[in-house]
């Protein structure tokens, strides 16, 4: 299983909100999610507690792919990393097509939900409720052609490896 992550900012007139998702290269699905008003280890760090409950290591060594932010060499990132025997891959210097898969996902995000979004009277909290709610829908509604019309849950249950 290989995931990827990064940290995407969100500038509303409420303020600034930061998405750190992680996301499964399998078949997009966003593995798990925070939300929060500054990109600093706390996060990270909750994403990744969070991707950790959710994903199945005892069949193999998932990989967490990230770029070179500070946020993936701290020692709290790491020692999760370690502790929970994931294998930690990061970008090559100055190359983000690295991370291709996570800087698609943003793209989409945010032309799909946050571009066409009028955010003048929405609070951070009415924002970050909203946030949420897409990245329940992507999951369980978003098609992919890729996946042959199906949703990432969807195309799990197709075949099999969900209930």
């Amino acid at each position: 299983m290989t995931t990827v992550t990064d940290i995407s900012e969100f500038d509303i007139p409420a303020g600034k909100v930061y998405r750190s998702p992680v996301i499964d290269c399998f078949d997009g699905k966003v593995v798990s999610r925070t939300i929060g008003m500054r990109p600093d280890a706390q996060l990270v760090n909750t994403m990744l507690d969070a991707a950790i409950e959710t994903i199945d290591i005892s069949s193999n060594r998932p990989v967490v792919h990230s770029d070179r932010g500070a946020h993936y060499r701290w020692p709290g990132w790491l020692a999760r990393i370690a502790d929970a025997e994931l294998t930690r891959s990061m970008s090559r210097k100055g190359c983000s097509p690295d991370n291709a898969a996570c800087e698609g996902f943003f793209g989409r995000l945010k032309t799909e939900w946050f571009y066409p979004g009028n955010w003048q009277s929405t609070t951070v909290n009415q924002f970050t409720q909203a946030l949420d709610s897409y990245s329940h829908w992507y999951n369980e509604k978003r098609i992919k052609m890729s996946l042959g019309a199906r949703s990432p849950l969807d195309y799990r249950r197709s075949l099999g490896l969900m209930a």
